[in-house]
């Protein structure tokens, strides 16, 4: 994607604060690599980037897109699916009844072992990846206006 104008905003849920950390990591190398800037809202869970968003996005609509960071382990109970459903539909609408770009990096792991070779951006750098496909969404919402007067 060729630069634009325009800054992203990186939701990161701090609940796994080095896990978050590395997410950030490669994404902020993607976007430096595309030379567009990003600003950081960190929230305590996952729970809460979706309201975070929908907040950041109603104070200025002006941003080029939004990257959702974090990560939520499986533990003993169901709480996991519950967290993991809702976030994911609310981060689907919000992009799409939105029509915003949005990248999503949640990673959903049974182990802080799958999470680190997810995270980190020297394995799979899912920060990076999610990073790419925001940029790739504001390069098809630039190129595909919505039509009407």
């Amino acid at each position: 994607m060729a630069a634009e104008a325009g800054r992203v905003l990186i939701v990161e849920a701090r609940f796994y604060a080095d896990i978050a950390d590395a997410l950030t990591a490669g994404a902020e190398a993607e976007f430096g690599k595309a030379g567009i800037a990003s600003e950081r809202i960190d929230v305590p869970g996952v729970f809460e980037i979706p309201a975070a968003m929908r907040i950041a996005h109603d104070a200025d609509p002006d941003y080029l897109g939004f990257l959702s960071l974090g990560c939520v382990i499986r533990g003993e109970t169901d709480h996991y699916d519950h967290i993991c459903r809702e976030v994911s539909r609310a981060l689907m609408d919000f992009s799409t009844l939105e029509r915003v770009a949005h990248g999503f990096g949640i990673l959903t792991c049974e182990n802080r072992d799958q999470a680190w070779a997810r995270a980190d951006p020297g394995q799979r750098d899912i920060g990076g990846r999610a990073a790419a496909a925001c940029l790739r969404m504001a390069e098809i919402k630039r190129t595909h206006p919505p039509a009407g007067p």
